[in-house]
């Protein structure tokens, strides 16, 4: 009868021998979960060849890119009695690259030349805590570039005027919102796509399934995200630049009624008393007064004094600018209020309560009061048989 050939023993530093790995490397392993543990034998510690493979198998996956985490996950699967095989492809899929861009290396004065000869320390060590630049082991002139486009924005903005801090802190604004629609965009499929994969440990058959499917959709969450920036940034970028345009027009000279020379009339964009000089009413869309205060003398305003314009609502086919001159402070003031978007609705609205407000204050008081705004040429609120006011006493609402 032939004997059974004895299973191999192996203390632990023969193990690390025979392995490679060192014996606080398959202790931290242990300590893992990754290596089992091994047989008690008196006062010393027993290995065997199941304990070798395991490590040659870490060792390998290492060597792929894996993290110790992702390997612990394999293993177990494997421990499991699945295909090794189909789940490791899976994870191939997922752990690999999601972009075609190829990593560069770079030298720290290539470096310092991107940037107009500049050498920022704390702006290097910004980069690297980012991830935007990774330091080479054992050199101090070297760099790896994980993404030479991301790179290259940051060389083009610096080179606009932005500094390399502000930079970077944009950087770190902008990844926490990418990393929310990428985490959406999983959600999204995950629930629709791949939770029947994922509601079991699957099989070989489904994790290669599972794989060619990660492959196909890989180039969608780019795609999608791409499309979308390009239709927000044609959208937004005009508002932006009809808005600061707007801000910076100088005043022109009054025309009729008060309305600027050349302009359109509409509905008045914002309301404020004049720092100084004498006012008077802009005409509305019907003809009829809104009770906003307007210098007639535009030209000759301080420099505290800026214009703001108000669009019409965008389902107006008749849209266009009322622009009326206000004191710089009290534009600033409403900015820091409500936000630069939202400045010219906001002194709007404030001008249409306040003229609401004067005509309620004249019916209550028994007077016509001025017409409120949308109020047909011709028509009032209310009539009686007082005599009209003086000419300096038109913009007063009526006193019992």
């Amino acid at each position: 009868m032939t004997e059974q050939p004895q299973p191999a023993e192996y203390r632990i530093e023969d193990l690390a021998h025979l392995s490679g790995a060192t014996v606080r490397t398959i202790r931290a392993y242990q300590d893992r979960g990754l290596l089992p543990r091994p047989e008690r034998r008196g006062r010393a510690n027993v290995y065997g060849d199941a304990h070798l493979a395991r490590l040659r198998q870490i060792a390998g996956l290492l060597d792929r890119g894996y993290t110790l985490a992702s390997i612990k996950e394999l293993l177990q699967a494997w421990d499991a009695g699945l295909d090794l095989g189909g789940v490791l492809g899976l994870v191939t899929e997922i752990d690999g690259p999601w972009t075609d861009e190829e990593p560069a290396r770079l030298s720290r004065a290539e470096l310092s030349a991107a940037f107009g000869g500049a050498s920022d320390e704390t702006a290097i060590a910004e980069a690297v805590e980012l991830g935007v630049l990774e330091r080479v082991p054992g050199r101090d002139d070297a760099f790896l570039v994980p993404s030479p486009q991301e790179l290259a924005v940051a060389a083009d903005l610096h080179a606009a005027g932005v500094p390399l801090l502000a930079i970077s802190r944009h950087l770190r604004e902008v990844r926490g919102q990418i990393e929310q629609i990428a985490a959406r965009f999983l959600d999204f499929t995950t629930e629709h796509i791949f939770q029947p994969y994922l509601d079991h440990p699957p099989t070989g058959a489904e994790a290669a399934e599972a794989a060619t499917l990660v492959r196909r959709l890989r180039p969608m969450a780019q795609q999608t995200v791409d499309a979308e920036l390009a239709r927000a940034m044609r959208t937004l970028a005009t508002q932006y630049l009809r808005h600061h345009l707007s801000d910076a027009r100088p005043a022109k000279a009054s025309g009729p009624l008060g309305t600027e020379a050349g302009t359109p009339q509409g509905v008045a964009g914002a309301a404020a008393e004049p720092a100084a000089g004498p006012a008077e009413a802009v005409a509305g869309t019907t003809g009829d007064p809104v009770g906003v205060p307007r210098p007639r003398t535009p030209a000759a305003l301080p420099a505290a004094v800026q214009p703001v314009s108000a669009p019409r609502p965008a389902t107006d086919p008749t849209a266009a600018f009322e622009t009326v001159t206000l004191p710089a402070d009290t534009v600033r003031a409403v900015r820091a209020l409500v936000g630069p978007e939202h400045t010219a609705a906001f002194l709007a609205a404030a001008a249409e309560r306040e003229v609401h407000a004067r005509t309620m204050d004249a019916l209550a008081a028994g007077g016509s009061g001025p017409a409120p705004a949308g109020t047909p040429a011709g028509t009032t609120a209310h009539q009686d048989d007082s005599p009209a006011p003086e000419e300096g006493d038109r913009d007063r609402p009526a006193v019992p």
